[in-house]
């Protein structure tokens, strides 16, 4: 990493970076291929952003993998990428578990099928630290999210808590809305990448992400490795975050 970073300073690593993984399809498609071929080559892209986050001391890496919205696509690319994440989870639980990388899959989980459900929670118990101890770093992968959607049933459970809770209409704050979204046990993003020259948030992390660092970056996701991933946090380190005051 010191190669990429100014050592003559000190670093400021994010506690947490998330990324938008956009571009798999233009990818493939500037290659002759079909979309499902640079969904593919993108799951090397993770693999390599993990590597260099938990290398450079990130605690929480999270991927935008599949949004609401995504359910409207193609019935054809919908199950190969259905296939596609519980190919993934099952051949990446036990280095994932070797390595103290704790797995979390956050969304509206209730619209996959039964099969991938369950193999989401037995990976994510599989990757719970057996010593009980802190994990090195936390992989967030984002499912069926969008982040109306998460603001929306976040909204519904503190109506119905509110029910038996009437003064909480009235005392209630950002963090105790905050937790009631599918992010409560989380630390909100300090920075989030989004790839192939796209500057939009695209409905992820709307009330999580709003004092988020933005970095939009040219690359296709599949085209997205180590060196890529370290100038951001370069990038990030040169950012001055001020929170709406003033320094």
């Amino acid at each position: 990493m010191t190669d990429h970073m100014d050592t003559d300073k000190t670093v400021s690593i994010p506690r947490h970076v998330s990324i938008i993984m956009d571009g798999n399809g233009r990818w493939a498609k500037e290659r002759g291929k079909e979309r499902v071929f640079g969904h593919a080559e993108g799951v090397e892209s993770v693999r390599a952003c993990v590597e260099a986050a938990a290398e450079a001391g990130v605690k929480y890496l999270s991927v935008f993998a599949f949004s609401e919205e995504n359910w409207n696509r193609p019935s054809a690319e919908v199950g190969y990428l259905m296939q596609l994440m519980r190919k993934v989870i099952e051949g990446e639980v036990d280095s994932l578990a070797e390595r103290r990388i704790r797995l979390l899959v956050r969304g509206h989980l209730d619209r996959l099928g039964p099969d991938l459900a369950a193999d989401i929670r037995r990976a994510e118990q599989r990757t719970v630290p057996a010593d009980g101890g802190e994990p090195l770093m936390t992989l967030v992968v984002f499912l069926s999210y969008s982040g109306k959607w998460d603001i929306l049933q976040a909204a519904r459970k503190f109506a119905a808590a509110a029910v038996h809770q009437p003064a909480l209409l009235e005392e209630a704050s950002e963090a105790d809305f905050a937790r009631f979204l599918v992010t409560a046990d989380l630390p909100d993003p300090d920075l989030v990448i989004r790839t192939s020259g796209e500057q939009r948030i695209s409905n992820y992390l709307l009330w999580q992400a709003a004092y988020a660092e933005f970095l939009f970056v040219d690359k296709m996701w599949p085209d997205f490795r180590k060196d890529d991933f370290r100038a951001a946090l370069a990038a990030y380190a040169n950012r001055d975050r001020r929170y709406g005051k003033v320094k």
